[in-house]
């Protein structure tokens, strides 16, 4: 199994870049993202779990997800946990995902934590404009988890921007390739040209 990361700021367009991946290769990929592994806080109330650091790394259960990633690379399938941002709490459904060809990883956090970081064979970080992110952030959160643009700001404020600057941007270093402004079609067909390769090699 190859596995790909792809990290970078909340709203960077991660999530587009691996899309356009997805789209490729169809069948060949799946993908696995840092979002689904956030703690459940059940003993917290609604209230309490709202007022929680979402872009702290404490904020995850790295341990599961290292040994989710570990398992399917083993050729082993999991059942991973999908994590409600509407009532800040996980689901209590889980997927059941079986070991593809490719595997992306996705998460503003991905490249912060050593086990993570020794689980992936090629690095990507989608560098994109903090004007641009919030904005994006913004209307994804009103459209997707029903948060009011005043909610928004208050959070952006409080955490998102001091955890990215302290936790997220400094991961960079990282990263085997940098996409400025969220990607183009020139850095879309280099990853596929190692993809097209790995896949050809494994036929």
């Amino acid at each position: 199994m190859y596995t790909i990361g792809i990290a970078g700021g909340s709203g960077s367009g991660k999530s587009t870049f691996a899309d356009q991946l997805k789209a490729r290769y169809g069948a060949h990929i799946a993908t696995l993202s840092c979002d689904s592994y956030y703690l459940p806080h059940e003993e917290l109330t609604f209230d309490e779990r709202k007022q929680l650091n979402f872009d702290a790394p404490k904020a995850l259960d790295i341990p599961l997800m290292v040994a989710h990633i570990r398992a399917l690379r083993a050729g082993e399938s999991i059942d991973h946990p999908v994590y409600n941002f509407k009532t800040h709490t996980r689901d209590p459904e889980t997927v059941h995902l079986d070991p593809p060809d490719i595997l992306i990883l996705d998460g503003i956090l991905l490249y912060h934590f050593d086990d993570l970081r020794v689980l992936i064979d090629l690095k990507v970080y989608v560098d994109t404009d903090a004007d641009e992110r919030i904005l994006r952030r913004a209307h994804r959160d009103m459209r997707e988890r029903e948060r009011t643009l005043p909610d928004i700001i208050a959070q952006y404020l409080a955490t998102v921007k001091p955890m990215h600057e302290r936790y997220v941007e400094p991961t960079k270093k990282y990263a085997d390739i940098i996409l400025p402004g969220g990607g183009n079609p020139s850095a879309l067909c280099l990853i596929a040209a190692q993809l097209d390769r790995y896949l050809a090699d494994k036929a």
